[in-house]
């Protein structure tokens, strides 16, 4: 009997059927074709990620970023001490709230903003995605997202 016959009537254990193996493999296609885009800017992914955010918001709290890009705050603190080392964030204490903390772009991270408009179009053009074929698919993957998070909190 074949993997596919006692699958019948139940759900695939076939790797190649799993959404969470597609979402992987595309996860990790795209973030290696930013790569070469990012070393020229002299930037992780990651950081990439961080620094969309603060350009789009401008001055924010340590909090607000991790919710911003779904991290954890142990996962936020060394990325923004990288960040702040290689001079294009600065953090301090909010004079309002000694417990939070503000991060910032600083004068360089701000003409790297400039360097960093053309990503966008680069990876576009790399994948030869049309506009309309990545609004779709950003809308698609936008839409799993809120129902796998709603499924996750209610199994909590």
């Amino acid at each position: 009997m074949t993997n596919e016959e006692t699958t019948k009537g139940h759900a695939s254990l076939l790797l190649d059927d799993q959404l969470c193996f597609a979402l992987y493999a595309a996860q990790r296609a795209v973030t290696a074709a930013y790569r070469p885009l990012l070393d020229e800017l002299g930037i992780t992914y990651p950081q990439y990620l961080v620094l969309l955010v603060l350009w789009e918001r401008g001055e924010t709290t340590v909090k607000e970023l991790a919710a911003a890009l779904r991290l954890d705050y142990g996962t936020m603190s060394p990325l923004l001490k990288r960040l702040e080392t290689a001079g294009l964030v600065r953090r301090e204490r909010a004079t309002h709230d000694e417990r939070s903390v503000l991060v910032a772009c600083t004068g360089r991270a701000e003409e790297l903003r400039e360097r960093a408009a053309g990503v966008p179009g680069a990876l576009l053009t790399a994948t030869e995605l049309a506009d309309g074929e990545v609004a779709r698919l950003r809308e698609e993957l936008w839409r799993l997202a809120e129902r796998a998070g709603a499924a996750a909190e209610r199994t909590r």
